[in-house]
């Protein structure tokens, strides 16, 4: 069973920069072989699943912010980040962190809720232009 819980979210205005965290509950044996990512979710559309990263290190974003954005953990404190710089008022969504063994073929999609093994609360990120 695996919990995660968001953090980090608020306004900015275009062109700067925000980091959201993801704290994740779960044991080593899941931690190893799930991917992590964020997926996030403007008014009025579907959830997009934005980037995610597994424990080998290997890394998939969504065109839409490649370039952009960056996704990091840190595997000692089970924790993962969402680095956000060059920030677009059409990045303006809830943000939500996201663990599942296949998490990443929903990167780069926009997935109407998928039922991925946790989803965090979320956390809004407001973009003003």
């Amino acid at each position: 069973q695996v919990q995660v819980v968001e953090s980090g979210g608020g306004s900015v205005q275009a062109g700067g920069s925000l980091r959201l965290s993801c704290a994740a509950s779960a044991s080593g044996y899941i931690y190893r072989r799930y991917y992590m990512g964020w997926f996030r979710q403007a008014p009025g559309k579907e959830r997009e699943g934005v980037a995610c990263i597994h424990s080998d290190g290997s890394t998939k974003y969504a065109d839409s912010v490649k370039g952009r954005f960056t996704v990091s953990q840190d595997n000692a404190k089970n924790t993962l980040y969402l680095q956000m710089n060059s920030l677009k008022f059409e990045d303006t969504a809830m943000y939500f962190c996201a663990a599942d063994p296949n998490l990443r073929q929903w990167v780069g999609h926009f997935v109407s809720r998928p039922a991925v093994a946790a989803w965090g609360q979320g956390t809004l990120v407001t973009v003003s232009s």
